[in-house]
């Protein structure tokens, strides 16, 4: 953290380097802190200035995710249930945990085919791509983090992860950063999820579907509808346009076959969802892939705030009903298990194809020795 002009240095073999420097640290929490994403170095948050050693990197990992977090406290207090801001909470928690260990599981395992074709055992995992001052647990730590929230900051490189490692952060995105997000994005992901869940419940047992007192009648529906399909009908529609022409097909320029899908699959999705995150694969500095990955940028901004506000207009206009016998809870147990179910349901129904071709039967073949 300094102001100092860059410094001219020469290396052990005689080379003139240039060093950068600047006011790295304040710049590094500011980013984190306000899930931007980017850096002061082309390497990002693997770069020793702007992550030096573990524990800043835990601290910039907590930073993106501390304010979104506390969003759910936010709502609670502000509708007069704290319970009720505890159990999206715990929902979550409960994904955060759950990619963080499969991914760190994937990783940790490496690719048994590789090992057995070396004639070599090793507990060391996947190193590929990572740096050795994080290792396997600081990198995961910080793809499943980033790719909760709003944050593309990156510690290692994504696109050298195992097929299941590298799809967690995919399926992150996918769930519409309902995992803490960014800074409300992720509060009204979480809180759209759970519309979604309390109607179709609602309809299941025969009672009124409503959420905090405020009916969910067909012109809610129709907004959470819209809101649901936006995702998928964009990152799909624009993953197979670009499966199927030549121009975007030639931003595969060192994978193919189901690596090459999931690098283009993952593209868009990280356009659409605001992220930032990349596989490195993938050459996108083209005009097909700079129009392409404009238009999810723009649908991932607008055609989910849009019906987002529009349904918090009509829930404002309603007035509130009195908590009856008939009324489902939305603070506990019972409530955050719904919406977990509701979350992978949906994504399960709109991804299940596309990450089937991709990261899964990737990892088949891996474990098949055919990749």
């Amino acid at each position: 953290m300094n102001f100092h002009p860059y410094t001219q240095a020469v290396g052990l073999e005689g080379n003139q380097q240039v060093i950068a420097q600047g006011p790295v640290a304040a710049l590094e929490w500011i980013k984190n802190l306000g899930t931007n994403g980017g850096g002061y170095f082309n390497a990002n948050g693997s770069h020793p200035f702007e992550n030096p050693t573990p524990l800043t990197n835990l601290l910039e990992m907590l930073a993106i995710v501390a304010l979104p977090a506390a969003l759910t406290n936010t709502l609670g207090r502000m509708i007069g249930s704290e319970r009720h801001g505890w159990a999206l909470f715990a929902v979550m928690a409960f994904f955060f945990l759950a990619g963080l260990a499969a991914c760190g599981i994937a990783e940790q395992a490496g690719n048994p085919a590789a090992i057995k074709q070396a004639g070599i055992m090793t507990g060391g995992g996947n190193m590929e791509g990572k740096e050795t001052r994080f290792g396997i647990g600081g990198s995961v730590l910080a793809a499943v983090a980033t790719s909760n929230g709003a944050t593309g900051s990156t510690n290692s490189a994504h696109d050298s992860y195992m097929p299941l490692g590298g799809m967690v952060p995919l399926v992150n995105m996918l769930l519409g950063e309902m995992v803490f997000g960014g800074l409300g994005t992720g509060i009204y992901s979480i809180v759209m999820v759970a519309l979604a869940g309390l109607f179709i419940a609602g309809l299941m047992v025969g009672r009124s579907p409503e959420y905090l007192g405020k009916v969910l009648g067909p012109r809610e529906m129709k907004l959470v509808t819209l809101y649901t399909i936006a995702m998928p009908a964009v990152v799909l529609v624009l993953s197979a346009i670009a499966l199927m022409t030549q121009d975007g097909l030639a931003g595969l320029t060192t994978n193919d076959g189901p690596h090459g899908l999931t690098e283009i699959f993952f593209g868009y999705t990280n356009c659409f969802a605001n992220n930032g995150q990349t596989f490195g694969g993938l050459s996108a500095n083209s005009p097909f892939y700079n129009i392409t990955t404009a238009i999810a940028m723009m649908a991932g901004r607008f055609a989910l705030a849009i019906p987002a506000l529009a349904l918090a207009g009509i829930l404002a206009g309603q007035r509130r009903r009195t908590a009856s016998a008939g009324t489902l809870p939305t603070d506990n147990v019972l409530f955050a298990v719904l919406l977990i179910g509701t979350a992978v349901v949906v994504v399960a129904l709109s991804y299940l194809p596309a990450l089937a071709l991709g990261p899964i039967v990737e990892h088949l073949r891996m474990i098949a020795g055919k990749s």
